[in-house]
């Protein structure tokens, strides 16, 4: 009987030390908290029942201690410095600048992560154990606030390692999710209680409290971003320590990524801002830290805060309002995207009334219901975003949105993509798929069709007059039944074929982009054109060869071969040839694959600022790069010129401190096609 105690025992602490990492580290929960909770109350009982099995490593002492007289302040081994704070793309430039000069490098690899708005912590293992957790405080000492730290969720009580360092100080965030506090403001409305402000306040106040069981019910978090004093760390970068912390069953912060050179860090940082809805936490801005440990050492500190990394901060504007209804968009490669109209709201002075819920999963995560007043949230640049629910202020009259189970718009199955998160429309003759597929071949990003706007593509497609790519081409066979179309005059008829009949002559990645094969962008297309150079050389690839090309890689090659080997794929490809469009020539084999750009624009660098009248910010890069030239992020002294638009800001300034031509976007053009008169 005694054995067979200690072996439940053993082996609850083992599931639920993994279910614990599957939900903190692994985000992949394969329980429901109700289930956890009922192992918990098993060990629990067995724990009390023999108290000879107990150990101060099992989870049930996760909670449990007893309330305290007050926190000892103690000092920490290394100092926990500040941050500086920058908020421009420029400063980080200028960052960069610092630390390639201290280093003597000419490029220098970044990692880049979210900055959590929570309350810095810091978590000592001794021997793979845990043994203290302190705030930060002043930087030099802060409150031992441990029993408290022990109910934090990612905070193990031991790491899941065999050899883990002597001595290991995490760093990191507290927080409060967003799902969890609206919870738990929630719970508070109904209780009658003072609502909690925000969540990083409440996370304060939890690590402050006196009875570690009232911290635990706030659900505090944990996420480490950094390290302090160590012994025996046996890794070089800052992305295999996160991987390390990982492994050992410690929660890192989301998506953390390295890349080399400051341009390739900016455009990482402007993908992880675009990315923002998919958190649960609240973010305000990203840290670039150097990636090397050696190189940290050589870069090392001012008395208030480390040369080697930056904050790169963004003004956060929120506002709260009412979700109208819900509805689902079906876009041009089938996906059924839940968007949610909203009572109209001003914020950083652009009206929002709708946001894109993007997936199932997201739209369940949040919790939306038709009628929630929501707080929505604009940060930087970044497309508006539902941050949560305002549980606390429901009133029983809100609606529950089923997604749909079959496609909105013709009714043909769906399904969702194998491991993945967007449910597609099955039905490739989908009105709303052929609709936006449409609009997309014809947008500037892909055919750049001059006239055929998304309102002319919803009467073209209703009257079945373009049911296909090529039927665009076959317009001109048809010019009666356009001039019958509302708002098509003879004129804008003219206009519209020749448009069509001059998109004929599109470089090949324009059209490769706007074949809208998936997982292919205007990058992606690039580098095919560029490496191909005929869409038949494509074609006739393996995955194999497709996968080996620099920036491909398999998922990309898989979509692109399953693509041009299908019926579907060949019958377009088929019919677009007969219409005269231009495929390509195929590259001189023979030739260095890093030969020079060629075009007006050739071996120029060119800075874009300021808000255009004839280009978006993607727009410009990909004219500029479609002339021979290098579209960068930041101006340098090896910029060449800054082309300024309306309301330019610290470019501009930075170009005339450096002496950079400046530009205007008309006197840019002019520089463009007077190249090319010339012949580049």
């Amino acid at each position: 009987m005694t054995t067979k105690v200690r072996q439940e025992i053993e082996r609850l602490r083992h599931d639920i030390e993994r279910h614990n990492r599957l939900y903190y580290v692994d985000a992949r929960p394969e329980i429901s908290d109700l289930e956890f909770d009922r192992l918990l109350k098993r060990l629990e009982q067995l724990e009390h029942d023999h108290p000879e099995y107990d150990s101060p490593e099992s989870p049930t002492h996760k909670v449990g201690e007893e309330p305290i007289d007050g926190f000892l302040t103690v000092p920490h081994r290394l100092p926990m410095l500040s941050i500086d704070n920058v908020y421009d793309e420029q400063a980080l430039v200028e960052f960069d600048e610092r630390v390639r000069k201290l280093l003597k490098s000419e490029a220098v690899e970044y990692a880049v992560e979210y900055k959590i708005d929570g309350v810095a912590l810091s978590l000592l293992y001794h021997q793979g154990r845990f043994v203290r957790a302190v705030t930060r405080g002043d930087g030099q000492q802060g409150d031992d606030i441990t029993n408290n730290a022990r109910t934090i969720g990612g905070v193990p009580l031991s790491l899941q390692s065999k050899s883990p360092p002597a001595e290991l100080e995490i760093r990191g965030e507290a927080y409060i999710s967003n799902t969890d506090f609206a919870h738990l403001r929630a719970r508070q409305q109904a209780e009658g209680g003072v609502v909690f402000a925000n969540p990083r306040n409440t996370t304060a106040g939890a690590l402050k409290l006196l009875d570690p069981k009232l911290c635990a019910a706030r659900k505090v978090r944990f996420l480490a971003h950094g390290v302090g004093y160590s012994e025996g760390l046996a890794v070089e970068t800052h992305i295999a320590y996160l991987s390390l912390l990982r492994e050992m069953g410690v929660p890192t912060t989301p998506h953390a990524e390295a890349r080399t050179g400051i341009d390739a860090t900016l455009e990482l940082a402007h993908r992880m801002m675009e990315d923002l809805h998919t958190l649960d936490i609240e973010v305000d801005g990203l840290v670039i830290k150097v990636n090397s440990f050696a190189l940290r050492n050589q870069l090392g500190s001012t008395s208030k805060s480390p040369r080697w990394l930056i904050a790169y901060k963004w003004e956060k504007y929120e506002a709260v309002t009412q979700v109208e209804s819900i509805a689902i968009q079906v876009g041009k490669t089938g996906t059924l995207t839940p968007v949610a109209h909203l009572a109209p709201v001003e914020i950083a002075g652009t009206t929002v009334s709708r946001a894109s819920l993007h997936n199932r999963d997201e739209l369940e995560r949040l919790g939306v219901q038709q009628g929630d007043w929501v707080v929505v949230e604009k940060a930087g640049k970044i497309i508006p975003h539902v941050v949560r629910v305002e549980e606390h202020r429901r009133n029983g009259s809100e609606q529950a949105f089923h997604f749909p189970t079959t496609c909105p718009e013709c009714g043909a199955a769906v399904a969702q993509d194998e491991g993945g998160v967007y449910i597609r429309c099955l039905n490739p003759a989908c009105p709303a798929q052929l609709r936006e597929s449409i609009r997309f071949f014809a947008s500037r990003q892909a055919m750049d069709i001059e006239g055929l706007g998304i309102k002319l593509v919803e009467q073209l497609v209703a009257a079945g007059l373009v049911t296909s790519f090529a039927d665009i081409y076959r317009l001109k066979n048809r010019r009666d039944e356009l001039m019958a179309l509302e708002r098509m005059g003879e004129k804008s008829v003219d206009n519209l074929l020749q448009g069509i009949e001059v998109s004929k002559e599109r470089p090949l990645w324009r059209l490769l982009t706007a074949l809208n094969i998936r997982h292919v962008g205007v990058n992606n297309a690039r580098v095919l054109a560029d490496r191909f150079g005929a869409l038949d050389v494509i074609a006739r690839q393996t995955e194999e060869s497709l996968a080996d090309v620099n920036e491909i890689g398999p998922v990309i090659a898989r979509s692109v071969h399953s693509f041009f080997h299908s019926d579907f794929g060949v019958k377009i490809v088929d019919e677009l040839r007969t219409c005269g469009l231009y495929f390509g020539e195929p590259v001189d084999e023979q030739a260095p694959e890093d030969a020079a750009p060629r075009g007006p624009l050739a071996g120029k660098t060119i800075v874009a600022t300021g808000t255009l009248t004839g280009f978006s910010r993607d727009e410009i890069k990909e004219f500029i790069v479609a002339h021979g030239g290098k579209a960068a992020g930041s101006v340098s002294k090896k910029t060449d010129y800054v082309v300024a638009g309306e309301n330019a800001g610290s470019k501009l300034d930075k170009a005339r401190e450096l002496g950079v031509p400046i530009l205007s976007e008309r006197e840019f053009l002019d520089l463009v096609e007077s190249g090319s008169e010339t012949g580049g």
